[in-house]
């Protein structure tokens, strides 16, 4: 279940590549950038960027046609109703139903229904073709984390419990202020009442 898929970088793109996990024999994936990231991808709609479904259920994909194969979909995909035979060359002989995004009706693939021998692999999985796709790496490099200022930290429980305990030093100090100010006050009313 490994593959390739090219991820839009600017004007360039990245080629990342889809294999399974060693370590974990279940069905999960997880994307590689030249075997250093184990991040997983979102695929979106090449269109209004609405997504589509992810890595965790990569099936493959096909460089022959351009196309990515998932196991599973978002609800963003709509399943065409009626099946027809497909016209293209390479596909010939096999019922398909189109899958288009949901909110902007763009065409992304299709799904096999009855495929030939040779196109089995790909029967009954989610097939979008690339050029109608986009993708995103989370936790990619192109992610910044907000730079903190000297004076910027995180506020801890430690730190609240400093600026609680000022904030009650503060507080007992006005009200001496104000109990000293209504003294003052009150003996210069009594001097001037004489």
């Amino acid at each position: 279940m490994a593959g390739k898929i090219k991820v839009a970088d600017d004007c360039s793109y990245k080629t990342y590549s889809v294999c399974d996990s060693a370590a974990d024999s279940s069905s999960s994936s997880r994307v590689e950038e030249g075997g250093e990231s184990d991040a997983p991808a979102v695929f979106m709609c090449g269109k209004c960027k609405l997504p589509i479904g992810d890595s965790l259920y990569w099936a493959g994909s096909d460089d022959e046609h351009n196309q990515i194969m998932l196991k599973r979909i978002s609800d963003n995909v709509v399943i065409g109703k009626e099946p027809f035979v497909s016209g293209t060359r390479k596909e010939l002989g096999c019922l398909v139903v189109n899958l288009t995004c949901r909110g902007c009706c763009s065409e992304l693939g299709n799904m096999y229904i009855s495929t030939p021998k040779n196109l089995d692999h790909k029967r009954s999985l989610f097939c979008f073709n690339v050029e109608n796709i986009e993708s995103y790496v989370v936790g990619s490099p192109g992610q910044r984390v907000p730079e903190l200022d000297g004076e910027d930290k995180p506020v801890t429980l430690e730190y609240q419990n400093i600026v609680e305990q000022q904030m009650t030093e503060i507080k007992s100090l006005a009200v001496i202020i104000g109990q000293r100010l209504l003294e003052i006050e009150n003996n210069l009313q009594c001097s001037s009442g004489k």
